[in-house]
């Protein structure tokens, strides 16, 4: 039963760490034009970067949501074995990334990738098996 709550608590974490990064990555679009126009200004190109980033909720939103992925992380971390919660957690966020840049509309690397997420799948299912 413990180790079913950790598993939750690691699937959770891997949701909130995977399927943000290409939220985060969307909402970030557009930085680069900030940074051009910056270019050689040092400190004020950051603040520039920082309320470009700061004032989208497209970048906000899913930034909070990955953040309170680390605080579950580090609760869930406590309780249960570091070698399990680690390679778990860290392979599954890829699983959730992918399908959620898919859902997004982005490229997915085709039958590789397909084929890493089923060896990430075995992996996990062999590492808890073994608990």
């Amino acid at each position: 039963m413990v180790l079913l709550g950790q598993l939750i608590g690691f699937v959770l974490v891997a949701v909130c760490w995977g399927s943000t990064n290409p939220f985060i990555k969307a909402g970030s679009e557009g930085l680069e034009r900030i940074s051009n126009q910056y270019a050689d200004q040092g400190f004020k190109k950051w603040l520039a970067e920082m309320k470009y980033l700061f004032t989208r909720w497209q970048y906000v939103l899913p930034l909070a949501l990955n953040l309170s992925g680390s605080v579950v992380y580090y609760y869930t971390l406590g309780k249960s074995d570091m070698s399990l919660a680690v390679p778990i957690v860290n392979s599954m966020t890829f699983v959730f990334q992918l399908l959620t840049g898919l859902c997004l509309g982005e490229s997915m690397g085709g039958k590789d990738a397909w084929l890493g997420i089923i060896l990430i799948f075995i992996g996990v299912i062999i590492c808890v098996s073994q608990k």
